[in-house]
């Protein structure tokens, strides 16, 4: 499979599984409506296990675009790919999230909470405090990146394997579905831990587009939060691994 292709699939099946498990447990009429945050964390790391298993064999697994940037800064992915990853991660996004939508139109249709429908798909904070909120994102994907880095980065090198598929896949499926859980157990009840620009961007996106009958705002003025967020902690963490693995 093309890794272009693999980065769309990848990241469509964790958009589908995530915006799912989401929706899943915010409406009414579901078997798991009431689920809570345990299921929505576990829900969204099992989402990461599905897209790696994917995705990682063809392309590393990125399926994000901050883990893209973050190991193109650390030396360990040509910043030529960058462009083509991250549009192929933005369109698997749209595409789960869009299909997750399908899913669950009847139940969308249903809702009358324009708060709960527009947080199936986008993230938000719990108080609003925008610079608390950017750092939040930042520290999120700041772990995240780190361990990414100190597992990968310990066991390839772009001059050693130029052709090596680094990403999530360079951790295994299991241990990367991991790390996602205790992000969000452990960090996520601050902004929905986005920890990924195109897992925001593009749901937001898809809620402004898809008809649904009280949906309400997609809250524009925050969608810049879960975007840089994570580009800034993915930095951040590329300069640290930089810095001590000199």
């Amino acid at each position: 499979m093309h890794p272009y292709l693999a980065e769309f699939l990848g990241t469509m099946l964790l958009l589908l599984m995530g915006v799912g498990v989401v929706a899943n447990v915010s409406f009414k009429e579901s078997f798991a409506y009431g689920g809570g945050w345990v299921v929505i964390s576990f829900g969204w790391g099992l989402g990461v296990f599905i897209g790696v298993v994917v995705a990682g064999p063809y392309s590393g697994a990125h399926i994000n675009p901050a883990v893209t940037i973050g190991l193109a800064l650390a030396g360990k992915f040509a910043w030529s790919e960058v462009t083509p990853y991250i549009l192929a991660q933005l369109g698997g996004a749209a595409t789960g999230a869009w299909l997750a939508w399908f899913h669950f139109s009847d139940m969308y249709n249903r809702c009358e909470d324009a708060d709960s429908i527009r947080g199936t798909f986008c993230t938000g904070p719990a108080i609003k405090n925008l610079p608390k909120n950017l750092a939040s994102e930042i520290i999120g994907t700041f772990v995240l990146m780190l361990v990414v880095l100190f597992i990968a980065g310990a066991s390839f090198s772009t001059e050693a394997l130029p052709d090596a598929k680094i990403g999530l896949g360079s951790l295994g499926a299991l241990p990367v579905a991991l790390l996602v859980v205790g992000i969000g157990m452990s960090l996520g009840g601050t902004t929905g831990y986005a920890i990924n620009p195109a897992r925001d961007l593009a749901p937001r996106l898809v809620h402004a587009l898809v008809p649904i009958k009280r949906k309400g705002a997609s809250n524009w003025w925050y969608a810049w939060v879960p975007v840089a967020g994570p580009l800034l902690g993915s930095a951040l963490a590329a300069g640290v691994y930089l810095f001590v693995s000199q």
